[in-house]
């Protein structure tokens, strides 16, 4: 009776592996807010480091977080780094593209909680009085990230962050 619950044991381990191993290599979470102000006026919080505890989600994980800005004061080369508690871990981020009122890449690189690297794109479309905000997250997903992908749901745990953060930018900007 036992060796037949160790082998069923063993089947569905290896059945859960196995199913983990096939979820796709990459990921990619986006979110999009419709903001009733003119991307100038968007463009700037994004695109400057110095500006993000005004919006960023990250930035209230830990109020005792360190934080380092280098490099460019804003725009391409604009450096931030940061070590906090658990929550926020340790990590660098530099903006590698930026394009006025358009467009802020991000290379965003963590330590801890876990190693990743990843590339982090914000698009500002117009449309009539209102600007599209697209908050976009990339990256490779090692097979620790695809087995635990199958009992939570980044997209959800992530796309909540992007949630909270697009709607403190339509707070600060929509006047």
């Amino acid at each position: 009776m036992f060796s037949t619950i160790l082998i069923v044991l063993v089947i569905i381990i290896a059945a859960v592996l196995i199913y983990a191993a096939t979820r796709p290599n990459d990921f990619v979470t986006t979110r999009t807010a419709g903001i009733k102000a003119p991307p100038e006026a968007i463009f700037p919080l994004i695109n400057d480091f110095s500006r993000w505890p005004e919006w960023s989600p990250y930035e209230k994980l830990d109020p005792d977080m360190k934080r380092a800005l280098s490099g460019a004061a804003s725009g391409k080369g604009a450096a931030y780094a940061w070590e906090g508690n658990g929550k926020a871990g340790i990590g660098r981020m530099e903006i590698v593209n930026s394009v006025p009122s358009s467009l802020v890449a991000l290379k965003l690189d963590f330590e801890k909680p876990f190693r990743a690297n990843n590339s982090v794109d914000f698009t500002l479309t117009p449309s009539g009085d209102t600007t599209a905000v697209t908050w976009a997250m990339r990256g490779s997903r090692p097979f620790i990230a695809k087995l635990m992908g199958l009992f939570m749901n980044f997209d959800t745990l992530i796309g909540r962050d992007f949630e909270v953060g697009l709607a403190n930018l339509k707070r600060s900007t929509e006047a």
